[in-house]
């Protein structure tokens, strides 16, 4: 099987996000959805709207995201709403909650553990969508890029916790740990299925490297510096080059966050990604700086 394309730089800057977009070769066509995550309020490590704004203007993209399943100020679509205005999001582009109006089911074909995902009503309205992810750490994941920002983050707050507990939403923290890793997997099958692989981008950007979420109101401080960004055509590919970064980088304090990706035997995900055959963990690096 053939080596995905992983192209990277260390320049973190809005040049630079549309100068890796363009360099992917492909255009995201028709109603463009840019999936991020816009940040629970305390925390200050989620992409900042200055640095997404170019990009998202140059796809004439809307910025989408759902709800979330805990406690917090973006579990309803009402606070989530001021969380993403006191962001400055709605300051840059459009903004979509996509589960506002409710969800519905997509098919997890060949499924390991969760046999239908839900997704916020909205979807329905997008052609195409570039998964713009900050990577980072997780309390649960054990890191959050590409694979996590399309599974938990297009899921409706229903499907969030159908996710997180491997099809029973009641076991939402409690749901065998591997059973939810596959879960999550298993919901990126349906997403790439549901939209068309053609029609879906990924781009990573590896700065304030946390061992916490963007879901997490207090954050640790990162203990290692910036990587840079990533993209790809290949959302396996991608989470493997940067948990591959993490784990090569010379820069001592990545202890912590590789404690924590091993720790939730983080690459399960993208084992599990790779198994349903929706990319390869298999990548070559290209550089553009």
């Amino acid at each position: 099987m053939s080596k995905a394309k992983v192209y990277f730089t260390k320049e973190i800057t809005p040049e630079s996000l549309i100068k890796i977009y363009h360099a992917l070769g492909r255009s995201l066509k028709g109603n463009v959805a840019v999936k991020i995550s816009t940040g629970e309020p305390g925390g200050h490590n989620y992409l900042k709207p200055y640095l997404i704004k170019g990009l998202v203007d140059e796809l004439g993209g809307t910025i989408v995201e759902c709800n979330t399943a805990y406690e917090g100020r973006r579990n309803t679509a009402s606070e989530h709403w001021k969380a993403i205005k006191e962001h400055g999001f709605l300051d840059i582009a459009k903004v979509d909650i996509m589960d506002e109006d409710g969800d519905f089911a997509i098919p997890v074909r060949n499924c390991r553990r969760i046999s239908e995902n839900y997704v916020g009503n909205h979807l329905k309205n997008y052609d195409s969508m570039l998964m713009l992810s900050h990577f980072k750490g997780h309390m649960m994941g054990g890191f959050g890029g590409a694979l996590k920002n399309m599974s938990i983050g297009v899921a409706s707050s229903r499907g969030k916790a159908y996710i997180h507990g491997a099809g029973v939403p009641e076991d939402i923290w409690t749901a065998d740990h591997d059973s939810f890793l596959e879960s999550m997997a298993d919901a990126d099958k349906s997403v790439v299925d549901y939209m068309g692989s053609e029609n879906l981008l990924y781009i990573n950007v590896a700065n304030r490297l946390s061992v916490d979420c963007d879901c997490d109101a207090h954050p640790h401080e990162p203990e290692m510096a910036d990587i840079g960004i990533f993209a790809s055509t290949d959302p396996v590919a991608i989470d493997q080059a940067c948990y591959d970064a993490v784990k090569n980088s010379p820069d001592p304090g990545k202890a912590a966050l590789i404690e924590r990706m091993d720790s939730r035997n983080a690459i399960h995900t993208v084992e599990t990604a790779a198994w349903h055959g929706i990319g390869v963990r298999e990548y070559e690096i290209i550089s553009i700086d």
